[in-house]
């Protein structure tokens, strides 16, 4: 498979995992019923979109080992989606870090297991 055929099924991963992952800790445990469910599967789609791409084809350029690369682009990519979720869904800072590290952590580990 090509790199970027990985690529698309890893995007379309996220987006599933991800977005799922936002619906059920904002409905589920931070009982968040206000925020339109086409809100937050937009501000996942864009989320994931924008930072992705990154992850994927930008950091490997200036990031060679294969450790830091993760952890650096894990990091960068979960700040990134806390601020994100913070202007377009309204979150406080503290509400949209949990949803993006927890997000993200089931991301990494669904595709560790594929």
């Amino acid at each position: 498979m090509f790199y970027e055929q990985k690529f698309l099924l890893s995007l379309l991963l996220t987006l599933v995992v991800e977005i799922s992952t936002i619906l059920v800790l904002l409905r589920f445990f931070y009982k968040e019923k206000l925020i339109k469910t086409s809100k937050v599967i937009l501000a996942g789609f864009i989320a994931s979109t924008l930072t992705l791409p990154y992850f994927w084809f930008i950091l490997p350029f200036f990031v060679s080992d294969r450790g830091l690369y993760i952890i650096l682009g894990e990091s960068l990519i979960i700040l990134i989606e806390m601020f994100l979720y913070n202007q377009l869904l309204k979150l406080n800072f503290k509400k949209a870090f949990v949803i993006s590290f927890m997000a993200n952590i089931l991301s990494i580990l669904i595709g560790l297991l594929m």
